[in-house]
């Protein structure tokens, strides 16, 4: 059986989209990740950009608010930034939660002048979010979940 990881940010728009794509292309055999956001704000388009960069296609997932997963049964909450932990909702269970904060890249681009740079911020926390899911199965074991 795998185990169920969801993936919480703000809105559902960037950071925990690149969560649940690196996850399911790296450990889908093994974990059914999930995304939400306490709000739903849509795809970023960069993000589905960078990702595809790397070759994980998220243009096939869609933003969803937490009130979406409240039926599935939770292995592990993954809160990706301050905002989602602040206001992570009770009833997401027992599932353990487990706070791992990576920057906005939609915030540190909102100034930039160009796709060259704003990409930039996003491949960068692209990848430290793949480094972070890299280890999701050890973590996973950590807590006592089997992946299988």
């Amino acid at each position: 059986m795998k185990a169920k990881v969801l993936f919480l940010c703000t809105g559902n728009s960037c950071r925990s989209q690149m969560a649940e794509g690196w996850t399911r292309a790296l450990h889908g055999d093994r974990i059914e990740p999930y995304s939400a956001g306490v709000q739903a704000r849509g795809l970023d388009a960069r993000a589905v950009a960078v990702m595809s960069e790397a070759g994980v296609d998220i243009g096939v997932q869609r933003s969803k608010h937490v009130d979406e997963l409240r039926h599935v049964e939770l292995d592990l909450v993954v809160t990706l930034c301050d905002d989602a932990r602040e206001s992570c909702p009770a009833y997401l269970g027992s599932a353990p939660t487990l706070h791992e904060s990576f920057d906005d890249p939609p915030y540190l681009a909102r100034n930039a002048r160009s796709e060259e740079e704003a990409l930039p911020h996003y491949r960068r926390v692209r990848d430290e979010i793949k480094r972070f899911v890299e280890d999701l199965p050890d973590m996973l074991q950590r807590l006592g979940k089997q992946t299988s």
